[in-house]
């Protein structure tokens, strides 16, 4: 001891502080190293992160727009579905009259057709009626051989 302290303890304590120092320092190291390694995955995790983002807003929208059209294109077959069978029932409608108007002027020319046979049937029994028959001669007249 010299001086009020013990030379070798204060040596074997200098020396065990300068391992722990260096053994503190390599796990510093080894630390700063990890954290530097996961600042770097963490960096390329939020860049893959940034990445899937936008490529979902990218999908996101082109869903949206391929719903929109198909919707469109929906509304636009339906329209032209509906004016088609509107042109449908119409020309049905339309055709529907002249077959009515045809069978309505039919029948009326078969009413008027009838009346006219009636009268002239009519008329013909009544010729009929009033035909007489001019006496035949007598069949011994046709016998005989010149007069």
């Amino acid at each position: 001891m010299k001086n009020g302290y013990d030379r070798f303890a204060v040596d074997d304590a200098v020396d065990r502080y300068v391992r722990e120092i260096d053994s503190l320092k390599k796990q510093l190291d080894l630390t700063s190293r990890q954290i530097q390694s996961a600042n770097e995955q963490l960096a390329v995790i939020r860049q893959r992160y940034q990445t899937l983002v936008s490529e979902l807003t990218v999908k996101e929208k082109a869903a949206d727009d391929i719903a929109r059209l198909a919707l469109k294109e929906a509304n636009t077959i339906i329209e032209t579905a509906q004016n088609n069978a509107d042109a449908i029932v119409s020309e049905a409608l339309t055709t529907a009259r002249i077959i009515l108007n045809d069978l309505s002027r039919i029948a009326s020319e078969a009413t008027e057709m009838k009346g006219d046979m009636q009268e002239q049937l009519s008329s013909l029994m009544g010729m009929l009626d009033q035909f007489e028959i001019p006496p035949v001669p007598k069949s011994e007249w046709l016998n005989q051989e010149k007069l």
